[in-house]
């Protein structure tokens, strides 16, 4: 097939959606010889849509991992008028407000219209939503009859983004609709935004993980707490993520707060890609008492490579984020044999299977996070028993090849309903 993926962003930008298309799309041209071509914007972050202050890679067309990345400029002027008339429109439920908010996150690509609509390719993946190139793909498949595949990777919780008319008119027009979970599924019915109103259009599929890289001989979990000056028999909580605010690393802070009376050699690892907020996050690890500010870890910007053996040399990884439309970092948490906890929350509530590879904790309720983590943090078998579960899964449904078969089966699906 010849397939064209749509995306606001692409690696080397970092993010969920970014390394899931990566993969799908290199394996795509790897395992099924499948032409893969991808249109994206010059981004590394969300930011350059409305902040010209931005870092912006190269426009232009390169060749990455067997895969055709064409990369367009934005435009992003005007970004204070742009959001009050958002916040304006929305405020007073004015027609076409969400159409404006659109506007204001972007991207807004000069010329990426012309160049979709120009693609000779048999099917178009789009991701995702609430972003503005969503919109320009489908008008662009529609006007050439060409198939489009919509992956939104919704998490509602977040209404200013996704309590939009305009996405679920969007979804109904599409051949298809790739959903990240079950909760996603379930709340695409209710919203009776179904593409082209069939729901077994809307595939279940997920993001994936390469479980190999994670079983491979990784150095003895002892060399990194070395370093990290932990001794080898302090239990240990990961944050694996962007250190952005709506993360809600300020909740796991909160409930070490509790943690660590009772397991006062309890060590917090906050491992992951710094942001704009990192500094607010710095100054709320000072603001604790000094015996525990001691026992909070920072590891910055690592590579890829280095996830596996960092996770190995923690005990279990804490996301109290809500605003997750998968929870990729589950998956990997698993793959490394890490029991976990998440917020009993839409998309997380429905991949964690709790009491069996993980725990569910009310979100914002930090008493209820530090009692899930001193409860694992206490109890080796528990934790050895549920990292266990996690990984068989990971291998059953997660891996990359299963992934990667499941979007190709779900973009021929679409396919055919225009043949």
């Amino acid at each position: 097939m010849k397939i064209l993926h749509v995306l606001h962003a692409y690696p080397p930008s970092t993010g969920g959606i970014q390394w899931l298309f990566q993969n799908i799309s290199e394996r795509l041209v790897r395992d099924f010889g499948d032409a893969v071509t991808v249109y994206t914007t010059t981004a590394y972050r969300n930011s350059l849509f409305w902040d010209p202050r931005q870092p912006a890679m190269p426009a232009g067309a390169q060749l990455l991992g067997g895969v055709t990345v064409r990369r367009f400029p934005v435009w992003n002027h005007l970004p204070a008028l742009r959001l009050n008339l958002a916040r304006v429109a929305h405020k007073l439920h004015l027609p076409g407000e969400d159409w404006l908010r659109a506007w204001y996150f972007g991207p807004i690509v000069p010329g990426l219209s012309r160049a979709i609509a120009a693609a000779p390719v048999d099917v178009i993946a789009a991701s995702a939503f609430p972003l503005l190139h969503m919109h320009v793909a489908l008008r662009a498949a529609r006007r050439t009859r060409t198939p489009i595949v919509l992956i939104g990777a919704l998490h509602p919780a977040d209404s200013w983004c996704f309590d939009r008319r305009n996405i679920y008119r969007a979804i109904r027009q599409a051949q298809a609709y790739i959903a990240l979970s079950e909760f996603e599924r379930e709340y695409i019915v209710q919203r009776r935004a179904e593409p082209q109103g069939d729901p077994d259009r809307i595939h279940v599929i997920g993001g994936g993980v390469d479980a190999a890289r994670f079983r491979q001989p990784l150095p003895p979990r002892a060399v990194l707490r070395r370093r990290w000056g932990w001794a080898a028999d302090d239990p240990a909580v990961i944050f694996l993520g962007r250190q952005a605010e709506h993360k809600r690393i300020d909740l796991l802070l909160a409930a070490m707060r509790l943690v660590w009376p009772q397991l006062p050699r309890a060590r917090l690892l906050i491992a992951g890609a710094r942001t704009d907020y990192t500094p607010q996050l710095k100054r709320q690890v000072a603001a604790l008492p000094r015996p525990w500010q001691s026992r909070v870890t920072w590891v910055n910007d690592f590579s890829e490579a280095e996830k596996p053996a960092i996770l190995a040399a923690c005990d279990v990884l804490a996301n109290p984020s809500a605003y997750e439309s998968f929870g990729l970092v589950f998956l990997e948490a698993w793959a490394a044999g890490l029991p976990v906890v998440g917020a009993r929350i839409g998309a997380i509530s429905s991949l964690i299977a709790e009491e069996q590879d993980g725990l569910l904790a009310a979100y914002g309720d930090a008493p209820a996070w530090g009692n899930a983590l001193t409860r694992l943090l206490r109890d080796r078998a528990l934790r050895r028993q549920m990292g266990a579960l996690g990984r068989a899964k990971v291998a059953q449904r997660y891996d990359w090849a299963v992934i990667t078969r499941r979007f190709r089966a779900a973009y021929r699906s679409a396919r055919a309903t225009t043949d």
